[in-house]
């Protein structure tokens, strides 16, 4: 599972199976969990987060979206 970015406590990253699903990244801290889609920036999943804390992650993913999807991309590449 590749740690792309480490962030104020926050860990964004993908599951190495996920490939086979769209670009994506999960974030996780103290033991809660998000997922956000990369092409539309919406949240597949939210385990625990508040509407601030979600607001404050979907922020910080739509600055570093052409990172991850590079970063995703490359994992994933044939």
């Amino acid at each position: 599972m590749p740690t792309i970015l480490r962030w104020k406590g926050y860990r964004f990253f993908f599951y190495s199976a996920d490939g086979w699903e769209p670009a994506h990244v999960h974030i996780a801290k103290d033991g809660k969990e998000a997922k956000i889609w990369l092409h539309d920036m919406l949240v597949a999943a939210n385990l625990g987060y508040s509407a601030k804390e979600l607001n404050e992650i979907i922020r910080k993913t739509r600055d570093e979206r052409d990172a991850f999807l590079e970063v995703w991309n490359d994992y994933f590449a044939d």
